[in-house]
Formats: structure tokens, C-alpha cells, sequence
């Protein structure tokens, strides 16, 4: 089998409710930038990326994927994937230019895209191509009711009916608001609304230094917090550090880490406690196995980030032993021939050839933006 055609396509999906913000973020579309990858059996697997649908940025990544990544993938055999990641992540020229941001980004559709091929090529889906289900249940939790921008009392009323109509049992909820009081007074609502029994994680997306961290996790502790995730700059390893020894409640992070690397910084110094790769800022699949491995000799839990919305890191952690919890946001699940779906708060095990990451029909005309 040999790759014979590499098509970049980029998608713009709108969010829930128009627009949605955290605190470091606004945004109204989510981005699906990403490749075709077609073989000389016709086979053709589909892998991308997830951007806030920026449309330079996205034109930035599809121009590596065609110009940079292209030449190095025409005549390969998709099979050998491994190889062909380094041949990518590796290459003198990419080095030079790369490493994170961009050309990881990019690195990330297309090695989707090979496993996507692969799995197809055997006829079965990618998490029983990679060794089989670990678990029966995989956990759910919506983080779509939780944004910064929610009014507190649709936030109050919005955990409420996702727990007892839609039967989920872990939420989040952004936190990073310019006074960390409204935060605070945000978390004690919804736990008296939801009771003591129900997850409740909170995500600061980077936004607050290690002091306000500090004062703010000692005041929130009593409130039971599942995890508080990326509470400080993404790339500050001795600030989380601190904050892990200085409060009770676990920190999690991992999707604005680019690299294995990356990890074994944080990991290394004891500077996590959930780990959480997304194979859309790695180098795609490979990189994510690589990262939950690392996790799993620390016996740390994965709790993968679904920058892609679900569609792979389903697969991915019904897999891996280290996965037990995954993050669950609806915007792009229609735009799939096999969508991720929810019962009772858990995952649909994936059931379809591949990754999960073949476009529905329709959807490239109806959500689809000129390269």
C-alpha cells in the first residue's frame, strides 16, 4: 500500500449558545483543520487538528501539512507509522523551524491520519487495533455547562438538568475570573445545586498566578474539588509544583504541552496529579501513547483533553489502562459518520473501521472554508 494524495480541508463548526468564553478565551466557531490521506487501494484515512477556527492560523497549519509534510509522505507505505513520524517530527528542515505550535499541529493530522488508515486497512476500530478495550465504562464529564461566560444562574440551572435529565455525574467549570471571589461564590452555588456526590472539576485555562492560586484553593478546598486544572501558565513546572504541595486539591494539565518532553518536565518534578495529553497539540496518536505510557509508570491517571472534541481519545482511552475520565463538549459530534455519543454519563464504545475521524456526508460543503 502506498500513499498516493494529501488534501488539506479546513472546517469552521459554530459553538453552543453563539459564542462561549473562559478566561483567557472568546470564541464562536471551532476550528476542524485537517487532511485526507489517500492510498493506492483506496483506502483514505482522515485525521486533524482543533483551532478556534482562526482562519490565518488554520491556513498556516494546512500550508505545512501540503508543503512541508506532503513531499516527505507521497510513496510511503501508511502501515509503517512509526517510521513515518519520525521521518515527519524528525526531519533537519522541520527541526529547525518547529518542534511546537504549528508543525505539531500539523504533525497531528497527519499521523491521525495514518493510524485511521491503519485501522481500516484491518477492518476493525482503532481502539481494537491497538490491543482492545481496558474498561467497560468510560466517564464522562461536561464541560459545555460550565463556561465563564455562563450567567450564574443558567451555570446553577445548566449543571442541574445535565445531572438529572442527561445523567452525567461530572461537570466542570471555568475559573479565572479577574476577582476570584465571583469564581468562588460560582463553585459553592452549583455544589449546594448538584449535592456532594457529583465531580466537580474547575479549569483555570492559565489564567492566575501562583498567589491568587493559593489564597483561592484554600478558600474552594471545603467545596470538594475533583481537580483544578491548568491553574497557572501552561509551561510554569516549579509554580505547579508549589501549588501541588500547597493545597489538597489535584492539579491537572497537559493541552497546551506540545511534546513527551513536555510531560516528563511536570512529571518528573511531581508537578501533576491528572494528566491530560490531546492528540491535536502532540504529534497525534503516537505521541499520545507515548505520554499515557509515562503517566502509567508514575501510576498517575489520564484524563484525556478532547481537543478533537472526543472523536479519537474515545478509542484512545477506552485503550489505555491509565485513562479514567474524558472530557465531553458536543460542538462537532454531527460533522462524523460515527459521532461520539453519551448514555447515562459514559461513553458508546466505537463500533465503525477506523478512528472515527471520517467526515460525514455533507459536512464539507456545509461547514467547509477555501484553503
Amino acid at each position: 500500500m502506498q500513499i498516493t494524495k494529501i488534501t488539506p480541508f479546513i472546517l469552521h463548526v459554530p459553538v453552543t449558545n453563539d459564542s462561549i468564553s473562559d478566561s483567557t478565551h472568546t470564541i464562536a466557531s471551532w476550528g476542524i483543520v485537517g487532511v485526507m490521506i489517500e492510498t493506492d487501494n483506496g483506502i483514505k484515512g482522515y485525521g486533524f487538528t482543533g483551532t478556534h477556527a482562526h482562519l490565518p492560523g488554520d491556513r498556516l497549519i494546512t500550508s505545512c501539512i501540503s508543503e512541508c509534510y506532503a513531499p516527505l509522505l507521497i510513496g510511503e507505505d501508511p502501515i509503517n507509522g512509526t517510521m513515518l513520524w519520525f521521518k515527519l517530527n524528525r526531519n533537519p528542515s522541520m527541526q529547525w523551524i518547529g518542534r511546537q505550535g504549528i508543525t505539531q499541529l500539523a504533525l497531528a493530522a497527519v499521523d491521525t491520519a495514518l493510524w485511521d488508515i491503519r485501522a481500516k486497512a484491518a477492518g476493525l476500530p482503532l481502539w481494537k487495533l491497538l490491543g482492545g478495550a481496558t474498561k467497560e465504562k468510560l466517564e464522562a464529564y461536561n464541560t459545555d455547562i460550565g463556561w465563564l461566560s455562563i450567567p450564574i444562574e443558567q451555570l446553577i440551572a445548566g449543571a442541574k438538568k445535565t445531572i438529572e435529565e442527561e445523567g452525567f455525574c461530572s461537570i466542570k467549570l471555568k475559573v479565572g475570573s479577574p476577582d476570584p471571589q465571583t469564581d468562588v461564590l460560582r463553585i459553592q452555588k452549583v455544589r449546594e445545586a448538584i449535592g456532594p456526590n457529583v465531580k466537580l472539576a474547575i479549569d483555570g485555562n492559565g489564567r492566575w498566578d501562583l498567589p491568587t492560586c493559593m489564597r483561592f484553593c484554600r478558600q474552594v478546598e471545603q467545596y470538594n474539588i475533583f481537580w483544578f486544572e491548568e491553574p497557572l501558565w501552561y509551561d510554569d513546572v516549579q509554580g505547579h509544583k508549589r501549588l501541588c504541595n500547597a493545597t489538597t486539591i489535584p492539579i491537572a494539565l497537559g493541552e497546551q504541552l506540545y511534546t513527551l518532553d513536555a510531560f516528563q518536565s511536570f512529571l518528573g518534578e511531581d508537578a501533576v496529579h491528572y494528566v491530560q495529553p490531546d492528540i491535536t497539540r502532540l504529534g497525534g496518536i503516537t505521541e499520545f501513547i507515548w505520554v499515557a505510557d509515562a503517566a502509567l509508570a508514575k501510576r498517575l491517571p489520564v484524563a484525556a483533553h478532547a481537543g478533537e472534541m472526543g472523536q479519537v481519545h474515545v478509542h484512545l482511552s477506552y485503550w489505555h489502562p491509565a485513562c479514567t475520565i474524558m472530557e465531553y463538549i458536543p460542538w462537532i459530534k454531527e460533522c462524523f459518520e460515527e459521532p461520539i455519543s453519551i448514555v447515562d454519563g459514559y461513553f458508546n464504545l466505537p463500533q465503525l473501521p477506523g478512528a472515527s475521524t471520517t467526515p460525514a456526508k455533507g459536512v464539507m460543503e456545509k461547514y467547509g472554508v477555501k484553503v
